[in-house]
This record gives C-alpha cells, sequence and structure tokens, in this order.
C-alpha cells in the first residue's frame, strides 16, 4: 500500500481523545542509554494493517532478531478503525510502545506534545543518508524529526486505456494537459458511454486532490505555522469545478458518487471499469489492476496551464516512529534503521507501506516488483525533476481535515451548500478543529 483510505473516520473521531489525552505530558526518557547494550533489550513495536502486512511485519521481526540475539520486538498490531485510540490511551498512560508505525496526520499532534524521539539524537544508529531530504522535511516538525518515511506516493489520475479506446479517444498527453482538455476529455467519454460509463471518477473525498489544487493555484492548506490559510477562493473553485463536471454529465449522478465512496476500492468507479479517470494515490495502481483486470496505467494530474508547476509532491505512506519515553533509544533507532535500510527487510517489505522512500532500496527492489508495481515506481522517478517541496506537515488537530472534505463535499453535491458556503464553513471548522488541537 497503501494509503489506507478506509476506516479513517474512526480515526478522525478519536482526534480530539489524542489531544485530551497527550496533554497530560510525554516527556522524554530521562536517562534513557543513547549507547547500544550488551544486556537482553525487550521493544514494543505498533502497526495497523491487513493480513498481508503483518506477516511481512513478521519475517521482518524474525530477520532483525536473529541478527541481534539480544534484542527481542514485541509485535502489536490492529486495524485502522481502533489503532488511534489505542495509541493515545497507551501514551497518556506513559506505556507507548518504543516503535511506532506513525501517519501524517497524527505525527504533529504526537509531536508537539513531546510523545515522539527525535531521531536527529540518535544517527549513531540511524543512517538516512540514502533519503531525499524532501521526504525527511515531511517528517520534521519544528526543526525535530520525528519519523522517518516507510514509502512514498504522490497524487495520480488512473486511467482505463481500454474505455477511452472504447470511446474513440486517444490516450492523453499528461505532461501538458489542463483541465479545460481534461473536461472535454470526460464529457467525450461520458457521452459514448450511454449512461453505463462516465469519464470520471470525482475527487472530493480526502485532501489528497484539495492539497493538488491549492498548490497549483498558489495557495496552501496550513502556513508554516500551521495554521489554516487556505483561501475560501480556492476552496469555492475546487467544489465549483467538480459541480461543473457533474453538471455536464461528465460524472455519475451525485447518489451513485456517494454510494460507490462508501464501498470503497473494490467497489469504485475504477474498479467496476466504469470511469475512464479518476484521483487516486499512485501506490493504490496495483490494488486496482487486480480488481479491476483492465491494463490501468497512471497519468499526472492536469494542471492549470498545461505544464509542470511544482504543484506535485512526494507524500509520506507512513512513517517509522519511536517514543520519547522508550527506554532503549539506540536500539529503537537499529531496528527503524533495519526496517528503512535493510535489504532483508525489503525483500518482505516490497511496496508493502508505499514505494521505499530510500532511493537505494528503492533501486535494489525494483525488478523483484510486479508489473504495476514497478509501473509505480517509474511514475514517482518521471516526477523527481518536477516535484515541488512537500506542504506544511498536519498541524495537531489536522487530522479531521478528512472528514470536513467529506461532509462538505457531499453538501454542495446535493445542493444542500454552494461552494462559497462550503468554502466558508469548511475554514470555520477546520480552525476549530486545529485550535482544539
Amino acid at each position: 500500500m497503501s494509503i489506507s483510505k478506509h476506516g479513517r473516520a474512526a480515526g478522525f473521531i478519536a482526534t480530539g481523545a489524542v489531544a485530551a489525552l497527550l496533554l497530560a505530558g510525554c516527556s522524554a526518557g530521562g536517562d534513557a542509554a543513547t549507547e547500544l547494550s550488551d544486556e537482553p533489550v525487550t521493544l514494543r513495536f505498533t502497526w495497523w494493517g491487513n493480513d498481508a502486512r503483518t506477516a511481512a511485519t513478521q519475517e521482518v521481526i524474525a530477520a532483525f532478531e536473529k541478527e541481534h540475539p539480544n534484542i527481542t520486538i514485541e509485535p502489536q498490531f490492529t486495524d485502522w478503525a481502533g489503532y488511534w485510540d489505542k495509541l493515545a490511551t497507551e501514551t497518556a498512560a506513559n506505556d507507548t510502545p518504543d516503535i511506532i508505525q506513525m501517519d501524517e496526520k497524527y505525527i504533529a499532534t504526537y509531536g508537539d506534545r513531546g510523545a515522539l524521539l527525535d531521531l536527529n539524537t540518535v544517527t549513531d544508529q540511524l543512517d538516512l543518508g540514502d533519503f531525499p531530504k524532501e521526504t525527511l522535511t515531511s517528517g520534521t516538525v519544528n526543526d525535530s524529526l520525528y519519523g522517518v518515511p516507510s514509502g512514498i506516493t504522490s497524487y495520480s489520475f488512473v486511467v482505463n486505456p481500454d474505455l477511452l479506446a472504447s470511446a474513440g479517444i486517444e490516450m492523453p498527453d499528461d505532461e501538458t494537459w489542463t483541465w479545460d482538455d481534461f473536461t472535454e476529455l470526460s464529457e467525450q467519454v461520458s457521452a459514448a458511454g450511454g449512461g453505463s460509463i462516465y469519464g470520471f471518477q470525482p475527487f472530493g473525498f480526502e485532501d489528497g486532490g484539495l492539497n493538488n489544487w491549492a498548490r497549483q493555484h498558489g495557495d496552501e492548506l496550513y502556513n508554516d505555522k500551521g495554521e489554516v490559510s487556505i483561501k475560501p477562493e480556492t476552496l469555492s473553485s475546487w467544489w465549483a469545478y467538480l459541480l461543473d463536471l457533474v453538471n455536464a454529465g461528465a460524472t455519475p449522478s451525485p447518489s451513485a458518487i456517494i454510494e460507490k465512496q462508501a464501498g470503497g476500492l473494490a467497489e469504485s468507479f475504477t474498479a467496476t471499469n466504469s470511469a475512464a479517470f479518476a484521483p487516486w494515490w499512485n501506490s493504490q495502481l496495483t490494488a486496482l489492476t487486480e480488481a479491476s483486470g483492465s491494463p490501468l496505467e497512471l497519468l499526472r494530474v492536469p494542471t492549470v496551464d498545461g505544464g509542470a508547476d511544482g504543484s506535485a509532491y512526494y507524500k509520506p505512506s507512513m512513517y517509522w516512529s519511536a517514543s520519547a519515553r522508550t527506554e532503549h533509544p539506540a536500539e529503537a533507532a537499529l531496528f527503524i534503521d533495519f526496517l528503512a535500510n535493510s535489504e532483508t527487510a525489503a525483500d518482505s517489505l516490497l511496496t508493502e507501506r508505499g514505494v521505499p522512500a530510500n532511493t537505494k532500496i528503492r533501486e535494489y527492489i525494483t525488478p523483484k516488483l510486479a508489473e504495476t508495481d514497478q509501473a509505480v515506481v517509474e511514475f514517482l522517478d518521471g516526477l523527481a525533476d518536477d516535484i515541488g517541496e512537500p506542504p506544511t506537515v498536519t498541524p495537531a488537530g489536522g487530522s479531521a481535515i478528512e472528514a470536513l472534505v467529506k461532509q462538505y463535499t457531499e453538501q454542495v453535491l446535493f445542493g444542500k451548500n454552494t461552494p462559497d458556503q462550503a468554502a466558508e464553513g469548511f475554514i470555520k471548522d477546520l480552525k476549530a478543529a486545529v485550535a482544539a488541537g
């Protein structure tokens, strides 16, 4: 994977609980040694994920323990829905696991309150030399490195070439196409589809599309102080464009959009071969291809003027973090180093947690990957010269954003709010969530 789209709402509900529980304070573990010990050491390691991820991760644990027989890794895993409530409760009780699989939307929430170890303090055990600067920036809050990206992804459009061909449409040049070009293509596909095939499965249900749109319009969700800074007109134009597509018949009806959205990836218009284009994180290509049975491909997102503008960015699929209260920071860092830099770990994990952010490991595993995963890597590598700086890390409380995006998109689609009204309400609610942090 890697970018988990299902089950996020439960995590958002827990945001207030996270903040409240963490207010008790989570200062670092005092005199914890920063040198490796020869004595027996036990580390707890927590992650979310499915059975495949768990099996691969346990292979890595076994390999690490074989190399370091004095270190025992105790696994702790759950699904996304219960993960954040459990982690918040453990942290409040000063019982945070030593190594933590962390998400971008929570890294500032935990980091700002002293719950995470600054990994800059354990560089004797953790080598980050093969990580591009922009990937490490995405795990840095107030000059402290709270997370090493396990993998990266980028926002993309997935296209079904068979559906384009059936509509008599050639594959677009994704290095020059504009939003106007995209509208025209989507309308043409829908017109040829006879009510069963549509041009576009809409965005509007997560913040990747909004981030990209904002960056293309010289705006950003948050400023460098972690304050909500997006302009109402940027938000309004995003929802207005979506409405234009819907009203032109380039997308399914609002009710069909919402119904499919609730069904997750497997029930999406992409997976059911009923939309030619759709916004997805590029790392989801393999899962979508398997679900659809079609030869899907990746395209860059259209831009305002049809050229590279730095709006594309690398998003961490997730991070490796350590507890500030761990009694064994050196050993925790050593295990993170193994996860991030070891070919042995890479052989088990491959792209399970995204395309490796470590460029050397990415090159190592690429020949071992399935064709679609190789296409994912190729897409990311192709963006390298045009990639922009990553967005400001989501501030504490900002994990509410996807629930808010979904809420206001639905209101716009069903005419309960105009794009202008939705923009005003969204900004007000997001500011409140960040203030409650």
